[in-house]
């Protein structure tokens, strides 16, 4: 829906199944229901995900029709797309699989240009929109290739190549289409002030040196089309996992006119480890599952930073007298402060939609929660209700 602050939606992520007759199918059990609560009386966005299989399906012009007919009898538009899960997200053992495959295979690249497509053709004329995709690679992938420096080069090569095809397709209807990159620990880009880095010293002066050779740009105009169409997906979950402080970024980001694409509304877990250290391990095991990456960065007292590569890895480890704080990269519920021992980093998020508010630094705002079936189960309650709590409790930040 729209906002004074932004379109509000959730991301469909939440929701089983790879085909596209799958995705479907849920979007029409659950969306009028959620309209229904949070957007009675106007349009209510949709933040689609879509496997690689349902991109296929989707793209076909029968497909496209039927779903772009559906939208309009439901008072449903498309905003944005998550392309970041490539494959299967709701089955088995997914946790770093999620980043395949990388920018460094062309599988990626044809999948981001199919995604693309799609939000092209269901964006309206003069629409704006974007599609999300992982921070380059994940970092443990390249310890058995070449160089690392090797490999940005090529990843980024990659990415100026979609930016042209996007580009072109954004013209044809006077659409503004984004690439909206996410910064992840433990990704290659693993915090936002690595994207910026990266932006910097990576990014604009490999895409001048491309775009001087093919189409004659000056640098002040391949860096304009660049922070154009190649944003960053601020994570809140991500960012607050990082210990990175949400004005300081978003004053970097607008010193250096890099623009946020969508802002994902999403939480962490927090454990203080000042006191009731066992206990709060005993409790955290309820959350370290199969499934998911659960990376987590330590704190210490000397604002000292340690990575574990997932939940497990820091239960197994031996905590340090100077450790103060864990944080988890666990979605959970954005309109919970705590669980039990365990809080959650919602006062982060708080600041964040404050700055929106204040600065209207972009113009999605996204909720990713999709971690309800791993939680505790005074904590769940059924789908349609889970998404309606957060969006409402988005609302009330905004006051909306």
């Amino acid at each position: 829906m729209k906002t004074k602050y932004g379109h509000l939606t959730y991301c469909s992520n939440i929701h089983p199944g790879e085909s596209w007759k799958d995705h479907f199918t849920n979007l029409m059990v659950y969306l009028p229901q959620i309209k229904k609560s949070i957007s009675p009386h106007a349009p209510f966005g949709i933040g689609l995900r879509l496997s690689n299989e349902a991109s296929l399906d989707l793209i076909l012009p029968k497909n496209l029709e039927t779903f772009r007919a559906w939208l309009i009898k439901e008072d449903l538009y498309l905003i944005c797309i998550n392309g970041f899960p490539f494959g299967g997200f709701h089955e088995g053992r997914i946790k770093e699989k999620v980043y395949h495959p990388d920018w460094l295979d062309e599988e990626r690249s044809s999948y981001t240009i199919r995604l693309f497509k799609i939000l092209s053709a269901l964006l309206p004329e003069e629409g704006e929109g974007g599609v999300s995709t992982p921070p380059l690679s994940y970092f443990d992938f390249w310890n058995e290739h070449k160089s690392v420096e090797r490999n940005i080069e090529l990843v980024t090569k990659n990415m100026i190549e979609v930016l042209g095809e996007v580009s072109s397709m954004g013209k044809q209807k006077s659409q503004i289409l984004h690439l909206d990159i996410e910064p992840e620990p433990d990704g290659v880009l693993g915090n936002v002030q690595t994207l910026i880095d990266w932006y910097l010293q990576n990014l604009l002066p490999q895409a001048r040196m491309i775009h001087q050779a093919k189409s004659g740009f000056s640098n002040e105009e391949s860096d304009l089309f660049v922070k154009k169409h190649i944003r960053v997906c601020l994570d809140a979950c991500h960012l607050a996992v990082s210990y990175e402080d949400p004005e300081e970024i978003l004053s970097l980001l607008r010193s250096h006119q890099i623009q946020v694409g969508r802002l994902q509304v999403s939480s962490a877990l927090k454990v203080s480890l000042t006191s009731q250290v066992l206990e709060k391990q005993m409790h955290l095991k309820q959350f370290d599952e199969p499934m998911y990456l659960h990376q987590v960065i330590q704190r210490s007292d000397k604002s000292e930073l340690t990575s574990f590569r997932d939940l497990s890895d820091a239960l197994n480890s031996e905590i340090k007298l100077d450790a103060v704080e864990w944080r988890i990269h666990f979605h959970v519920p954005i309109f919970a402060q705590g669980y039990g021992l365990l809080s959650s980093t919602q006062s982060d998020l708080i600041d964040l939609l404050g700055f929106q508010k204040e600065y209207h630094f972009t113009k999605i705002l996204e909720v990713e929660t999709y971690t309800w079936a791993l939680l505790p189960k005074d904590l769940q309650v059924n789908i349609e209700n889970s998404i309606i709590r957060e969006l409402e409790w988005v609302q009330l930040q905004l006051n909306e």
